[in-house]
């Protein structure tokens, strides 16, 4: 569905969620080298885990004191970096203590930078020594900081499974709500001392955000709105794809491996949404790990129409992304994440062909 919800963007860890919960916002975008040109692509994410058990200082779930203590996270993070050649992810974190959100409206305050639906700012460093003598950082040393506007311009809405009624019950154990799977940004990216401008019709951004007890394993996310056309030749201006997921689980019972997937084709949503069980949705998908190349393929189908997407992404311009659950534990050691993979799409209206 291609339906704007914003509540989806609100802050959510009220209830059991406040001591064993997620939130997050994520953005990623390219941008291109003020003396160069050169594109690089980027992410920028604000993180929250744990608020009602904060303390003056952020609690972080793989120091060994904590965990002999028996102490679950809780903090704030920027989580920001780029990929590509030498690509590094950098973590800040603060004390939930220096975070602010109201209930009604995305408003996030970390420290002194901030988040909203059109702005974001931020700073992130970590040193050489921090980062060699701190493992429970779990980062790379480097230094960013962003000041950027924000224009979500098409949505993936998964539909009534992240609704005001489920989110109440806390019925899966991660939610997901994609506002901007197409996203304009516009603005400036300072990574280690380089300055990046951002350009809005060549920034090919995206954002959304994941909340929730626990993250899904396995756990697969591909997008893309840099889409060009294979029998045309032209740019897919109005268009975006979108898929997420993984082996979900619902009231405490593992499901099957299950994505939702969305693509917004020139003005029309073609969506296999494991949940809409009347439209009859066939998801098969995989992964390869490479020496070069990691791989990825999707084959959807439901009643109307037909998909297959088959991605690639150079594995030493990739990052092993680290997360450590609410729970304190880390569950994925091999989360390889990528922002310039290439590929393609094949979408069929049953019967013939679209793109």
């Amino acid at each position: 569905m291609n339906v704007s919800d914003l509540k989806r963007d609100h802050y959510m860890l009220k209830g059991p969620l406040a001591k064993q919960g997620y939130d997050w916002w994520w953005h990623s975008l390219t941008a291109y080298n003020k003396e160069t040109g050169e594109p690089r692509p980027f992410f920028i994410e604000y993180f929250v885990c744990n608020p009602a058990l904060a303390e003056d200082e952020p609690t972080l779930g793989q120091d060994p004191k904590n965990i002999e203590a028996g102490k679950k996270p809780s903090y704030c993070m920027l989580k920001v970096g780029a990929w590509g050649k030498e690509p590094k992810q950098i973590h800040n974190f603060y004390s939930m203590k220096d975070f602010e959100c109201p209930d009604d409206k995305l408003d996030v305050k970390i420290g002194e930078f901030s988040l909203t639906e059109k702005h974001m700012t931020g700073y992130c460093k970590v040193t050489e020594e921090e980062a060699r003598d701190h493992p429970e950082y779990m980062c790379d040393a480097g230094e960013m900081k962003w000041d950027l506007d924000i224009d979500k311009q098409i949505t993936f809405n998964v539909g009534y499974g992240a609704n005001t009624l489920f989110r109440k019950l806390n019925s899966f154990e991660m939610f997901w709500h994609a506002e901007g799977i197409k996203t304009q940004y516009s603005g400036t990216i300072e990574l280690d001392g380089v300055e990046y401008e951002v350009i809005p019709e060549k920034s090919f951004g995206y954002a959304d955000k994941n909340w929730g007890a626990d993250f899904t394993s396995p756990w697969l996310w591909i997008s893309s709105c840099n889409l060009t056309s294979l029998i045309t030749g032209e740019k897919l201006n109005n268009s975006a794809f979108e898929a997420g997921g993984g082996k979900p689980k619902a009231f405490g019972i593992s499901l099957p491996r299950k994505l939702l997937i969305g693509f917004y084709y020139e003005g029309k949503m073609y969506e296999y949404n494991f949940a809409r069980f009347w439209n009859m949705v066939k998801v098969d998908f995989g992964f390869k790990e490479g020496e070069e190349l990691n791989e990825w393929f999707i084959n959807a189908s439901n009643k109307d129409s037909k998909m297959e997407m088959k991605l690639y992404c150079k594995r030493d311009e990739m990052l092993l992304f680290n997360y450590e659950a609410p729970t304190g534990k880390k569950l994925h050691t091999r989360l390889w994440n990528g922002g310039n993979g290439f590929g393609e799409i094949k979408l069929m209206k049953k019967g013939r062909h679209i793109d």
